[in-house]
């Protein structure tokens, strides 16, 4: 599987999706993990730090979304993120789409 790591755009969230180890493990089991560029910054992983663990790094989200099977973020996807999903994409997060009717409608329309 195809896995992207995103960076976290909400205002304050700093989190990140996946630590270096997790994504060792997947390129471990055979997977190939794409992490945006300076995703894990805030939460104090390098870009180096995924590399050695066998990630590749890519600056372009939009790539991220085109490559990937599977997306990992930690809050819900954002207004501004809503075109790079596609259908059959897993999007592995939180959601809250009970308040958020959008939210809900645009992950139904991607399939």
């Amino acid at each position: 599987m195809k896995i992207g790591l995103v960076k976290e755009i909400k205002v304050h969230e700093y989190r990140v999706g996946l630590t270096p180890s997790c994504v060792e493990t997947y390129v471990e089991n055979g997977h190939t993990v794409f992490v945006e560029k300076d995703a894990g910054i805030g939460a104090g992983f390098e870009n180096s730090e995924y590399e050695k663990a066998g990630a590749t790094i890519i600056e372009d989200k939009k790539k991220i979304f085109d490559e990937s099977e599977m997306i990992v973020k930690v809050k819900e996807p954002l207004p501004q993120e809503y075109e790079y999903f596609h259908e059959g994409q897993i999007l592995y997060t939180y959601l809250h789409i009970a308040a958020d009717r959008p939210q809900a409608e645009m992950l139904l329309n991607k399939k």
